[in-house]
């Protein structure tokens, strides 16, 4: 009698809880929108969801920070001495969300896609059927007024812009890809778009990323194509045909030593994931298949652990495989399964989770009218910090900036290290806006004359009031003598 040998791994036993029913967010109208995206953005400091609005596209920011950061001890001596409102606690907004909540309402079009910047907490950007991307600062504490102006807004896709990712190590470089088949690379600081990929994908684009240090783009397509592009360049590395024989979307993401997980859906419509090694894209490394569901399922890829997740739209489950070297390079561990379906999913960036509590990963799910967070947990007794759970995470620091970048400069993840309690939040960073000062700078001759003919008006207004000056001084003096 032979005996099944269970594969040893500190993951096995992972398991998946949502949050006491008072720390969800109810009574938030989540988009009726069927896009196939995330719908939800989510950082230690805020989580975003987009939601209906009449008359446009909007999306929700709630603080989920319960004290805003101070920069120094100076600032709180200062600030109980002068009793600032913006230093006091902020309450997370939990529970029963106020219809009246500001929202993020700039796009005239429903909005598609939103995303945080890992390199700063307060900044996101937003993709909407009005072919426009925009760049937002959120301040903290949330918002207190609806928020109709963009910092920045970037104009170039010709039709609706469902897709955004920001670059992983290069600051304020953002990609985002439309409906017109286009990516487009954009230096945000300075509101260019300094590259576009028009010529490569010959149908709508399913998904876009990046790889670990942003050297590399993976795309889908529905012309049933993977794609591995150099970003800079616009040129492809290599492709694969047919990663998935079915007809429906397919989604893809880089995982561990560059190779490629993907979903997709059989000639029968099972819904499948499978491994591939881009250096030898002919078979996969391993296929499976999971059910005949009909949602894509979207995969989130945790590094660290080598965890990958998938959600998929209109399930109410998350299933989460490790992914090894060993054959078959997919291990299925377990599910998370709830009653509700999900319309959407967030995922918390490493450096926003408790790692005195052993979790790994945090989802915050969308349902109908509720955002529920979701907590994955390795079952652990010491409340010791546990080194083989956590290693080096990446930070929120850049290591390279947007000019040198587009230039060819590329950097590696600079990593931090959770072991000391977990990095909240990013420093409170001033969004400097170049556009502004090239936009002045254009149009300096314009501006040097208008301010030129203001200046020589100031003058003859002033020559005006002296001479008043002269002839009342000149009138009280007669005035005196008589």
């Amino acid at each position: 009698m032979s005996r099944k040998v269970v594969r040893t791994s500190k993951f096995r036993h992972v398991f998946g809880q949502p949050v006491k029913a008072d720390q969800c967010y109810d009574d938030i109208r989540i988009s009726q929108m069927t896009w196939d995206s995330n719908f939800c953005s989510v950082n230690p400091k805020f989580v975003a969801m987009i939601v209906d609005a009449s008359g446009g596209g909007a999306f929700i920011v709630l603080p989920l920070s319960k004290f805003v950061a101070v920069n120094s001890a100076q600032d709180v001596v200062t600030a109980c001495r002068l009793n600032l409102k913006h230093l006091d606690p902020i309450v997370p907004e939990t529970g029963r969300i106020d219809m009246s909540l500001p929202t993020v309402c700039g796009h005239t079009g429903p909005v598609l896609d939103i995303e945080f910047c890992p390199h700063n907490d307060n900044i996101i950007a937003s993709g909407s059927e009005d072919c426009s991307v925009m760049i937002w600062e959120i301040p903290d504490g949330g918002l207190t007024s609806p928020l109709s102006d963009p910092v920045v807004k970037l104009d170039g896709h010709s039709k609706r812009v469902g897709i955004l990712s920001w670059h992983p190590t290069a600051h304020n470089v953002l990609m985002s890809a439309g409906c017109d088949n286009v990516i487009i690379l954009w230096n945000v600081a300075r509101g260019e778009a300094v590259v576009r990929i028009d010529s490569v994908h010959t149908d709508m684009i399913y998904s876009a990323c990046w790889n670990r240090n942003g050297s590399q783009i993976l795309t889908s397509c529905k012309d049933k194509k993977l794609r591995v592009l150099d970003p800079r360049k616009g040129s492809v590395i290599c492709e694969k045909d047919k990663p998935h024989e079915g007809s429906r979307p397919v989604r893809a993401v880089f995982v561990s030593d560059g190779k490629i997980l993907t979903t997709g859906f059989s000639r029968m419509s099972e819904r499948q994931v499978a491994l591939w090694d881009p250096k030898n894209f002919g078979e996969p490394l391993t296929l499976q298949e999971l059910d005949t569901s009909s949602g894509v399922l979207l995969p989130f890829f945790d590094p660290d652990t080598g965890i990958v997740y998938l959600c998929g739209k209109g399930d109410s489950s998350i299933r989460y495989f490790e992914v090894t070297d060993e054959a078959p390079y997919v291990h299925y561990l377990s599910m998370y399964s709830s009653k509700e379906s999900q319309k959407g999913m967030g995922y918390m960036p490493k450096r926003g989770l408790e790692v005195n509590k052993c979790e790994i990963a945090r989802f915050y799910k969308l349902h109908e009218r509720k955002c529920e967070p979701v907590v994955m947990t390795v079952p652990r007794k010491s409340d010791l910090f546990q080194e083989d759970l956590y290693p080096d995470t990446i930070g929120p620091e850049p290591s390279v900036e947007a000019d040198d970048w587009f230039s060819g400069k590329n950097g590696e993840p600079i990593l931090i290290s959770l072991k000391d309690g977990f990095v909240a939040t990013t420093k409170n960073k001033e969004f400097k806006v170049i556009k502004s000062l090239m936009a002045t700078t254009s149009s300096s001759s314009s501006n040097r004359q208008c301010d030129s003919a203001e200046v020589q008006a100031l003058q003859n207004e002033l020559r005006e009031l002296r001479e008043m000056i002269e002839q009342l001084t000149q009138r009280v003096s007669e005035l005196e003598s008589k």
